[in-house]
């Protein structure tokens, strides 16, 4: 199995567009949230879950998922929220280590979001954690997803400790920089993963 990192972070911390510079290096990335969204498609056995639980006021008229009413509905209630995270998973864990196992590049990069440990993800090496200011996250929710500020807060109050997630990681961007500061940053780890991919050839 090839050299692995875990890349994560809060929601609007940017770690879309530092997975996009790995990508524009040639290094395969496996997105967790696209992973889910694959999963959750129609007819799919978590989408049949998912339905049994809530019902048809997920849906939308296309009866695909009405995924921001889904979002509104486990951003404030938790049980809710552990309910669907027990679901997806597990299975998500799956097609992931499937994934990674079929890669071909030097070394893959897996974004998982709500990743703060290895635990889960034996075949994970390192873990680099995209971070940025509360006042830039709020601003990015609030244009990207069209949303209050009330709703941003309440959305970043459910995220991960902040101090727990720089405890668990190997490598840090702190992502309030210049586009052409942040491909430095990048460039640079990307030299550091390919000598550590090679150490375990």
């Amino acid at each position: 199995m090839v050299y692995c990192v875990g890349l994560t972070g809060d929601i609007a911390s940017g770690k879309t567009t530092v997975a996009e510079l790995f990508s524009n290096l040639g290094i395969d990335v496996i997105y967790a949230d696209k992973i889910s969204r694959e999963l959750t498609q129609k007819n799919e056995l978590a989408y049949k879950k998912i339905l049994e639980h809530y019902g048809h006021t997920v849906l939308k008229q296309d009866k695909e998922l009405d995924r921001s009413k889904l979002r509104e509905i486990i951003f404030s209630n938790h049980k809710e929220r552990d309910w669907l995270e027990r679901l997806l998973h597990p299975l998500i864990r799956q097609e992931i280590k499937r994934r990674v196992e079929t890669c071909t590049t030097p070394y893959c990069m897996v974004e998982i979001p709500l990743l703060i440990t290895k635990q889960a993800y034996p075949y994970i090496n390192r873990i680099l954690l995209v971070c940025t200011t509360k006042e830039i996250q709020i601003a990015r929710l609030m244009q990207r997803d069209q949303c209050s500020m009330e709703q941003a807060q309440a959305i970043l109050s459910v995220q991960p400790d902040i101090n727990i997630r720089l405890e668990n990681a190997d490598d840090v961007i702190n992502n309030h920089m210049k586009i052409d500061e942040l491909t430095k940053a990048v460039n640079d780890l990307h030299a550091t993963y390919l000598r550590k991919s090679k150490d375990i050839m």
